[in-house]
């Protein structure tokens, strides 16, 4: 004989138990406004955990330079070559020979081996390719093939450290590349020659953007140094914008930071990706007091 069991409460009132519509929907608002509160401190926690890991490579890539100098009679390495190639044989001194654009013929631009393993400072860095990127630049090279390759440098060397590649006619010391606005300016050729600002006021290797990184070196528009702010421009070159608005840079006492800009014409948005813009670039910014902190950590005059 079957016996009949007790129905559940909700047999008894002719349904399932489930969550209502609206009961749905708070769950869904709920989690909407959770997302919303953590996705940006997740953000802001990758964007720290990048800034940290920017400064170690700020730091490997200033001890590398320092020991190359300590190995080699405390001259230092040219912070661009002169753009002649093999033709100058000093060019093989420069920290890079590469001038990155977004052709993909230019291998230097995603082979590591087409230029800085090649280069003066790649023995003392261990030989590690990360150090010469910041982890926040993202920039890359369409391939023939179709695949995308990580560009392999974001970082650029201070023009009045090393200067431009000497010549075989005149001198082997680094120079301003005949550029009439630098000329009035201390290009540092030895570690021991920086007692102006002296080394942990002048920096040796920024982040630039990556849309605007070419040649080996950052060039400080020095016009109105140091009391005519009305003369403030950027020209060719502008600093990296990658953590908070901020650039990460090295300095010759071997320290790093990260610094933040204060006015908004220090970074305007980035150009789409692939984009460069001309060398002709010329931003006058007056009065911009980024211009003046860069001005003050990049050389002074000589008198």
């Amino acid at each position: 004989m079957l016996r009949k069991t007790l129905a559940t409460p909700s047999e008894r009132q002719g349904g399932y138990s489930g969550f209502t519509l609206i009961e749905l929907l708070v769950v869904i608002a709920i989690i909407a406004i959770l997302a919303g509160l953590l996705l940006p401190a997740l953000a802001h926690a990758k964007q720290k955990t990048q800034g940290i890991q920017c400064m170690n490579n700020h730091r490997q890539l200033a001890l590398a330079w320092r020991m190359y100098a300590e190995d080699n009679r405390d001259v230092i390495v040219y912070a661009s070559d002169d753009g002649s190639g093999a033709a100058n044989p000093y060019n093989q001194y420069a920290w890079t020979q590469a001038h990155l654009d977004f052709n993909p013929a230019n291998q230097a631009n995603w082979n590591i081996a087409a230029d800085l393993a090649k280069g003066p400072l790649w023995p003392y860095c261990s030989q590690s390719a990360a150090i010469f990127k910041c982890p926040s630049d993202h920039s890359s090279i369409r391939l023939s093939g179709g695949a995308m390759a990580p560009r392999v440098r974001s970082m650029s060397m201070n023009l009045y450290v090393g200067g431009f590649a000497g010549s075989p006619k005149t001198s082997p010391a680094g120079n301003d590349g005949n550029w009439p606005w630098a000329a009035p300016y201390f290009i540092y050729n030895k570690t021991s020659g920086m007692n102006n600002p002296g080394p942990a006021m002048l920096f040796v290797f920024l982040d630039m953007r990556e849309d605007h990184i070419n040649w080996g070196n950052y060039m400080t528009y020095m016009v109105g140094y140091p009391n005519q702010p009305a003369q403030y421009a950027f020209s060719q070159d502008m600093p990296g914008i990658y953590h908070d608005l901020g650039c990460g840079f090295s300095f010759a006492d071997g320290h790093s930071e990260l610094h933040h800009w204060r006015d908004g014409r220090t970074t305007p948005p980035m150009l789409p990706p692939g984009q460069a813009v001309p060398d002709n670039f010329f931003l006058a910014v007056p009065n911009d007091v980024d211009v003046a902190w860069l001005q003050d950590h990049a050389t002074r005059p000589h008198n």
